[in-house]
């Protein structure tokens, strides 16, 4: 019976490694796509862009973690900026959130996966007007230096703060484990300005690169939106 239950003990192991080996470790991804703004948000920001990139480590084939950076741009709407008197703005959210990861079918050509955390945001808001700035400029044609306008962005007020935020998501991968995969993913943000005020949008996010890899072997797709 022990010899049983050793060989038994032995199967699950060999089980288990086998199962690792053929899970990629490592994986990595970049992209973009266009963010709305919601939950009271939407009635002073129009729908902007983000750019994301991120870093993650997978437990199993079903259960990972990322580290994500993001980057999302949002336009102050124009009946805002015409009740407040000026003539452009911005808001502009860089983020780095740790994210928990499940898959529901990481092993086939379609996996939807689940996930959410939270993290740091940092809060970056500008009202603008055009303008236009003058440079000197040598041209050697004429042997001489000329002044030269060139069209500029001023910024007449700024405020930028730093808060904790969360957000939750879902997402949607095909392909193979020897392409890589692409993805197409929306995820709620929630951004605590105070104890009663937040900020929410959802950025919808398409790959420009993504990999995977273990200690000895690589796999990439990279995608052109």
């Amino acid at each position: 019976m022990k010899k049983s239950l050793a060989m038994t003990c032995f199967g699950l192991l060999m089980t288990v490694g086998a199962q690792a080996q053929e899970t990629p470790r490592f994986s990595f991804d970049l992209g973009a796509g266009f963010t709305t703004p919601v939950s009271g948000a939407n009635s002073y920001l129009d729908t902007g862009f983000n750019i994301q990139g991120g870093v993650g480590f997978n437990f199993s084939s079903y259960v990972g973690a990322m580290l994500d950076f993001d980057y999302n741009q949002m336009g102050i709407n124009s009946g805002t900026l015409s009740n407040l008197g000026f003539p452009g703005g911005g808001v502009h959210v860089f983020s780095a959130t740790v994210d928990p990861i499940i898959h529901l079918n990481p092993k086939g050509h379609f996996d939807f996966y689940i996930t959410g955390g939270g993290g740091l945001y940092h809060y970056y808001q500008d009202f603008t007007q055009p303008s236009v700035a003058t440079f000197t400029e040598f041209n050697p044609l004429f042997g001489g230096f000329f002044p030269v306008a060139v069209p500029t962005t001023e910024i007449l007020s700024s405020y930028s703060i730093n808060k904790p935020g969360i957000d939750a998501g879902a997402g949607l991968a095909f392909g193979n484990k020897w392409h890589g995969k692409f993805f197409a993913e929306a995820r709620w943000d929630r951004i605590f300005v105070t104890s009663n005020r937040h900020v929410d949008y959802i950025p919808v996010t398409f790959p420009l690169v993504t990999a995977e890899w273990r200690a000895h072997s690589l796999s990439t797709a990279f995608t052109l939106l």
